[in-house]
């Protein structure tokens, strides 16, 4: 192995050299301009030749080569600069400028050795561009040009190979063949790939076999073994880890791995199978069409589109009445219900379902790759409502039919097998007028109140059919009612016709065309016959013309009329149906026609106020009761009024008698005991006690102004009221002296009545006659606050008594 390196190493040096010496007349350049102008002279006398001549100059290399990573301690030598200016005397310096002059590189300004001064690292900068000029040393004035060289780093295998992605994912299908193609990982190496083996890479797969292989040059990956040992149902992942290597693979390279997940993509290989051979359901009978019965699974090791599959009824004596589909969510089968089920006819069914897939492929499964599996179903017996023999009953009847004339009949029965009897009721939410009834045993609808076509020409009723042994069994059925029209209804004008006739009119003229509306509905369509009444007929100013087609014709019988002699002509119509019974009516049929002045050309220009109101359809008498109720509103709305201004107030005090027993009610509500400023309770107060002490109300006082009274004593009147003397005293000092106490007019309540008190009621009624035995004289002691108080009671002669 050693001796494979040494002669690697050796040929690399012999190809350098070779290299080196061909360019040799290229990259060596003269530093000396002598030469050149003397050569330069020699062509400019040779008239007869354009060529030019390069001089011949001292030789200096173009490229220097300098390895990377250099250990040792001195500076790494590179190479030498010389120049024919350079007699070596002593008396030419080299001056070195460009990437890392001075720093990185340095020269010997009399020798011209260039050196490195510290270990370079070529993945970081693989060159250098420098420049070398000759000077003189005495006056620094270069003797020829700068001259370009550059210091190239021979490469080192100090970089190991680094995967474009730590981790890569990948997939392959299921049953794939031996070298199928899974995925491609790439490695770099930062060494020089144009220099010896360093970044010469080489793959090769650590972990992951027998599964799968790589190749060394493209780092591909395929896989290793044949579709059976392939499989997803066995295994799905798989972690593939490579490793590249430098130097071609050979030893001593450098190294780096990466990892491969690889995983196996699903391919439709397994067909569906149940999960049992027998599935057994039970159904009420009264299960409604469409409804699910149950729900049955099969099972498929693939996954996503491979596995979804269809299920089929195939067999079995319930093909008609039932269903399986799919459910796209689950892959469960959904049997589901096709016909009603009735217990009293069919107790039980069986079924052969099938299952396939839906995708099949047909390089792993065969067309006929499908399960097979028994359903039995049980019908249960449910007690059920009544049905009717119809869904729904549409009758008929005349709408001049006689109250109790029968119009038909509904039927039910209990389909249980006891057969329970039905009674018959009609919900009266939808006859609520009580037109139609029923027979409660047999189901006869007959009519309860008299029918009129024109009103309403259907009714829509429901009857409910219900069990007599058990009422919650219920049941409905709409029944449709159409009444057939009778000719009941006489024809009348299609509308208000506002017809006149010019001053000037001419006999025979035609002045209004009319038509006529029946409400009935005959089967044939109307025929209307139109003809004037007798009254119209005799010494007529008009006549009428029946045109056949359910119209009418107004014309003048003679010439001129006058609108100051008669301004309206009424002319009686009478309308005729022609249908049995024949209807005709006059009453509707009178045509009201006004005289009116015209133009030349026939237009109407003026007519007379009568014939206007008369067109209108106003009466005299209607005006009037217009103009009446308007006169009532009106004095209606003048009383409210007057009733309103003649209000009295109740007076303050309503006897005089006692003003004492009276409520006096001002109305009035203060803004409590802090609202200073609502009124002056000054004026409330006695004129004694304004005159002893004019204080201000609205402020608090203060202790100098009004000092507290020293404790006064009191006539002991009993000995059953001294407890509650006692305590009067007692809160009359706390509160004369407390200087936060509340404003004057405030009321201090001494709730309490002692122990043992005799009080009775506080009412005056009730304190009448005891008056004259209590002694007040001591609450003259209390202060000012209750002399008034004792002088009120206090007195043998008081003023309550005159």
């Amino acid at each position: 192995e050693c001796c494979r390196i040494s002669d690697t190493l050796m040929k690399t040096w012999i190809v350098l050299l070779l290299w080196a010496c061909a360019h040799q007349s290229v990259n060596a350049v003269a530093l000396s301009r002598g030469p050149v102008r003397r050569k330069t002279k020699e062509i400019e006398g040779r008239q007869d030749k354009d060529l030019l001549r390069r001089s011949k100059r001292g030789w200096m290399w173009r490229q220097f080569f300098l390895q990377e990573e250099y250990t040792g301690t001195e500076h790494q030598y590179i190479g030498k600069l010389h120049s024919d200016m350079d007699k070596g005397d002593g008396t030419v310096m080299y001056v070195l400028a460009g990437d890392g002059a001075g720093t990185i590189f340095v020269i010997d300004s009399n020798s011209g050795d260039l050196h490195a001064t510290r270990s370079l690292d070529r993945e970081e900068k693989p060159f250098y561009t420098l420049r070398a000029q000759v000077v003189n040393k005495k006056t620094g004035l270069p003797l020829e040009p700068e001259t370009e060289f550059t210091v190239k780093l021979h490469d080192i295998n100090d970089n190991e190979p680094k995967f474009d992605k730590e981790v890569y994912t990948a997939s392959v299908p299921e049953r794939s063949h031996i070298g199928t193609y899974v995925t491609q990982v790439t490695a770099q190496d930062a060494d020089d790939e144009m220099f010896g083996y360093s970044a010469k890479l080489s793959y090769s797969i650590s972990q992951g076999h027998p599964y799968f292989s790589v190749e060394p040059n493209t780092g591909i990956i395929r896989t290793a073994l044949g579709p059976s040992d392939m499989d997803r149902e066995q295994r799905e992942h798989y972690q593939v880890v490579i490793e590249v290597k430098d130097m071609a693979g050979q030893k001593g390279g450098l190294t780096g791995t990466t990892t491969v997940n690889i995983s196996l993509t699903d391919v439709n290989d397994n067909p569906p199978r149940f999960m049992q051979s027998i599935y057994q359901f039970s159904v009420p009978e009264i299960t409604k069409v469409e409804s699910s019965v149950g729900r049955i699974r099969a099972v498929d090791a693939d996954v996503g589109r491979n596995a979804e599959m269809d299920y089929t009824v195939v067999g079995g004596d319930g093909l008609d009445v039932f269903d399986v589909s799919t459910d796209r969510n689950t892959q469960e089968g959904i049997l589901s219900l096709k016909k009603p089920l009735d217990y009293e006819k069919k107790k039980s069914y069986t079924l052969q379902i099938q299952v396939q897939n839906t995708h099949p492929d047909p390089r792993f499964l065969s067309s006929d790759a499908k399960d097979m599996a028994t359903i039995r179903v049980s019908v249960e017996d449910v007690n059920e409502p009544p049905h009717f023999e119809k869904i729904s009953y549409i009758l008929e009847v005349k709408e001049d039919a006689a109250v109790g004339t029968m119009i038909g009949s509904v039927s039910a029965v209990d389909p249980d097998i006891r057969r329970s009897p039905v009674k018959y009721s009609i919900d009266r939410h939808t006859d609520v007028d009580w037109i139609f009834g029923v027979y409660v045993g047999n189901g006869s609808i007959f009519l309860q109140r008299p029918l009129d076509r024109e009103e309403f020409a259907w009714h829509n009723i429901s009857v409910i059919a219900t069990e007599f042994n058990n009422p919650e069994q219920t049941s409905r059925v709409p029944v449709y009612i159409r009444v057939l029209d009778v000719n009941d209804n006489p024809p009348m004008l299609a509308s208000f016709y506002e017809t006149f006739v010019c001053e000037n009119a001419k006999a025979g003229q035609k002045i209004q065309t009319i038509s006529a509306v029946d409400p009935d509905d005959p089967v044939g369509g109307h025929r209307f016959l139109f003809s004037l009444a007798p009254e119209s007929s005799v010494r007529a100013n008009f006549s009428l013309r029946d045109n056949g087609d359910n119209t009418a014709g107004i014309f003048t019988q003679r010439t001129g009329f006058g609108r100051m002699h008669k301004s309206t002509h009424l002319v009686a119509v009478v309308i005729s149906d022609g249908h049995i019974p024949m209807q005709s009516s006059t009453g509707t049929g009178t045509l009201t026609i006004r005289v009116c002045t015209c133009d030349r050309d026939g237009n109407m220009e003026m007519c007379n106020a009568e014939a206007l109101s008369s067109a209108a359809g106003l009466s005299t008498g209607a005006l009037v009761a217009i103009l009446l109720c308007i006169l009532i509103l009106l004095l209606i709305v003048v009383l409210f009024a007057a009733l309103k201004r003649q209000k009295k107030k109740e007076p303050l005090i309503i006897s005089k008698e006692d003003v004492r027993d009276n409520v006096v009610s001002y109305n009035d509500e203060g803004g409590g005991e802090e609202d200073t400023q609502a009124f002056d309770i000054g004026a409330l107060r006695h004129p004694e006690v304004m005159e002893e002490s004019k204080l201000r109300r609205d402020i608090l006082p203060s202790e100098s102004l009004y000092p507290p009274p020293p404790l006064r004593k009191t006539l002991v009147p009993s000995r059953e009221n001294a407890d509650v003397r006692n305590f009067i005293n007692q809160r009359v000092q706390e509160n004369d002296g407390n200087p936060t106490a509340p404003p004057y007019d405030s009321l201090a309540t001494y709730a309490y009545e002692g122990n043992g008190s005799v009080a009775e009621s506080l009412s005056s009624l009730g304190s009448m006659s005891s008056e004259g035995e209590q002694d007040y004289n001591y609450l003259s002691e209390w202060g000012p606050r209750f002399r008034k108080l004792a002088d009120m009671y206090g007195g043998e002669d008081s003023d309550w008594d005159s």
